[in-house]
């Protein structure tokens, strides 16, 4: 079989090959992407019907002896049948392999995608031209680091609205509608109990833990209060802690193994708050399972609170709360928010991930820089610290096709978002 394959920088270029070397009736086998190039696979239509088998043409299709005008005599019959007809062997067709049906499906996908980018696309520019200041709301949410699936999601069902400003008032009413946060300390200061702050290595989570104890300390004094660290693998990890806990007044316990901690912690049974501050972990790391593991098989309800960095991405973030949540988690704190450019992101996945916001923390002071986290405040801070270097910033004639790269991401994401608009 003769198939040629035609690469070109797009596929009308690629088109334009296959028309110039196989003429206008070119059959097109298979269009992929391969490394940022349009690879197309296909043959001449003559060369399809080569492959059809010939039939002799002095013999009918019956299979009878023929009359020969070529014999010596009239009368002559044709040589015997068996002599003078060749058997054609029956072709058959090839049964495609898993590897050629799973690039029939990828490609299928493909083409699918492109056609919902190509619709999305043409969507958003009918719905911007009707309500151009959409455009307007679009462009401040994105510069605010939220993600384009939520931003795209609160676009498709915000109200008419007079102008932009008032776009952005709806945007950010349901944005603080959808935030969980916990209306005071009172939930950790007088509820008690156990808590393990939980997250990647550098989010401020000792120091969360020391400002935490103070609080505990300033409310019940140091005696209701423990202090435990599973840190060590970082140098000064447990002597940065009982520094903080000597300053207290309170005893800070090293444990090193689920074992460990099970002893430590009905040891401080007692305790009216116990207080735990784990080793960093990548996200990416198969010991953030069994740090999970520990803490779950401990024999005591462990309430895990998730230290995000204000400071990150927002795919990072999605990454830590996926590799973090376990068994599920009951809150999160962000830190780090004195020194983020913007905190879009990390507002984006605790509203996508439903996550509970206990503290926001704006320094390294102790007790001072941990506050309670105000729903409102944090959505007006969002849209003030929003991007400023044009470099980072979306133009209008960017959006649609921001839109369109997107269809999926929205698809697959907003399953967690049902009851925005509820």
């Amino acid at each position: 079989m003769n198939v040629k394959k035609f690469i070109a920088p797009s596929s009308r270029e690629a088109l334009r090959k296959v028309k110039a070397m196989l003429g206008e009736n070119a059959v097109i086998l298979s269009n992929r992407n391969v490394d940022g190039q349009v690879e197309i696979l296909a043959m001449n239509d003559q060369t399809l019907k080569e492959i059809a088998p010939a039939v002799d043409s002095n013999f009918g299709s019956t299979g009878k002896t023929q009359f020969n005008p070529n014999a010596k005599s009239p009368i002559e019959p044709a040589a015997p049948m068996q002599t003078a007809m060749r058997e054609t062997p029956v072709r058959e067709e090839p049964t495609p392999s898993q590897a050629e049906i799973t690039m029939m499906m990828n490609e299928i996908r493909s083409m699918r995608g492109m056609l919902e980018g190509k619709m999305s696309e043409m969507a958003w520019h009918t719905s911007s031209q009707k309500s151009p200041h959409k455009a307007d709301v679009m462009r401040e949410m994105l510069a605010t680091g939220l993600s384009a699936s939520l931003s795209r999601h609160l676009i498709e069902n915000m109200p008419e609205v007079s102008d932009a400003e008032a776009g952005l008032a709806w945007v950010k009413s349901i944005m603080t509608r959808n935030l969980s946060a916990i209306s005071n300390e009172n939930e950790i200061l007088e509820q008690g109990g156990v808590y393990a702050l939980v997250g990647p290595t550098g989010v401020g989570k000792t120091t969360t833990t020391a400002k935490l104890a103070a609080r505990c300390v300033m409310r019940h004094g140091p005696s209701k209060l423990a202090l435990i660290t599973t840190d060590g693998y970082r140098i000064g990890g447990y002597e940065q802690l009982r520094i903080y806990g000597k300053i207290l007044g309170v005893m800070v316990h090293s444990v090193k193994d689920e074992a460990d901690l099970k002893i430590a912690l009905s040891e401080l049974k007692n305790k009216h708050t116990v207080l735990i501050d784990t080793v960093g972990v990548s996200q990416r790391d198969k010991m953030v399972t069994q740090q999970v593991a520990m803490l779950s098989g401990s024999g005591v309800d462990v309430k895990r609170l998730l230290c995000l960095n204000a400071t990150s991405t927002g795919e990072t973030l999605s990454e830590v709360v996926r590799a973090y949540q376990g068994g599920g988690l009951s809150g999160c704190i962000l830190t780090k928010l004195d020194e983020a450019a913007t905190i879009g992101g990390a507002l984006d996945i605790a509203i996508r991930q439903k996550l509970n916001l206990y503290y926001v923390a704006s320094g390294q002071r102790v007790p001072e820089d941990l506050h309670v986290a105000n729903k409102q405040y944090l959505v007006d801070r969002a849209f003030k610290l929003k991007r400023e270097t044009s470099a980072y910033k979306f133009q209008n004639d960017e959006l649609p096709l921001l839109m369109s790269n997107m269809v999926a991401e929205h698809n697959a994401g907003m399953g967690k978002m049902e009851a925005f608009f509820g």
